[in-house]
């Protein structure tokens, strides 16, 4: 979904997030994150070296 990064009403629902959510948001907007995601996503890199955690 593209936004008006202008358009204060696009953002409202940065308002609702809890910290995980605004985490979230914020990462995946970073370059050098979107750059390691396919390989994390392929088992090259670990999620770990972006604080990432997943219960299980």
């Amino acid at each position: 979904m593209v936004r008006n990064w202008r358009n204060e009403a696009d953002y409202a629902y940065i308002e609702t997030l809890d910290v995980s959510g605004l985490a979230w948001e914020c990462l995946r907007r970073n370059p050098e994150y979107c750059a390691q995601y396919p390989l994390m996503r392929d088992g090259l890199s670990s999620p770990a070296s972006w604080g990432l955690r997943f219960p299980g």
